[in-house]
């Protein structure tokens, strides 16, 4: 697991969330720990480590 720090796209607060770097593509929907709203998360990983990540508002 590792823990990755971004910008909440409703809130605009920093927050963090556990990503499983042992699936190298995923897409999820998860809480915002500040604002509770919904956020679809897609993190990317190649050999474990993060290559890429998106956190967009799935309200838009």
């Amino acid at each position: 697991m590792l823990e990755h720090f971004f910008q909440c796209p409703y809130c605009w607060e920093a927050v963090s969330m556990l990503l499983d770097s042992s699936v190298s593509q995923q897409t999820y929907v998860e809480d915002c720990e500040v604002c509770c709203n919904p956020i679809q998360v897609s993190p990317s990983f190649d050999a474990e480590l993060l290559i890429g990540f998106e956190a967009i508002d799935i309200e838009q």
